[in-house]
């Protein structure tokens, strides 16, 4: 039985889809943190067969943009004094902004590199993002 202590006060980001656990790890830079941050990767879970969890003992400010664009089903925990206090759940963000870059050589951002890498989403059903200055489709993996 795996072991991972509970957190006194802190966040638990919950239901993340498996093997993504790392990948929000990095987009967070939670490893520039000075506190505990488990990561727990495939997790047994009922409603999701599999999931990833992330506990950071210390409550920091979360970019849920990042998190919605990721994986838009997660859930996050607040705690404090050992009690969950809160719990709301991410969206798909309508724009992100520098998370990643438009592979269009062409595109404005290629060759004016103070601007920021925007992308707007375009179709909420397939999760679609297109960049705000050529259109060109962002990859989802």
């Amino acid at each position: 039985m795996l072991n991972v202590d509970s957190i006194k006060n802190g966040i638990v980001i919950d239901h993340i889809r498996a093997k993504r656990g790392l990948e929000i790890y990095e987009a967070l830079k939670l490893e520039e943190l000075d506190c505990s941050v488990a990561v727990i990767t495939n997790a047994r879970s009922k409603k999701m067969g599999r999931k990833d969890i992330i506990k950071i003992d210390q409550s920091i400010d979360l970019d849920l943009d990042i998190l919605g664009y990721i994986d838009p089903n997660i859930t996050i925990n607040i705690i404090k004094n050992d009690k969950r206090v809160d719990k709301y759940h991410v969206e798909l963000p309508k724009e992100i902004v520098n998370l990643k870059k438009c592979k269009n050589p062409r595109c404005i951002t290629s060759i004016e590199q103070e601007l920021d890498q925007v992308f707007i989403l375009t179709d909420e059903k397939n999760k679609v993002y297109r960049c705000k200055y050529c259109e060109t489709k962002l990859p989802r993996k």
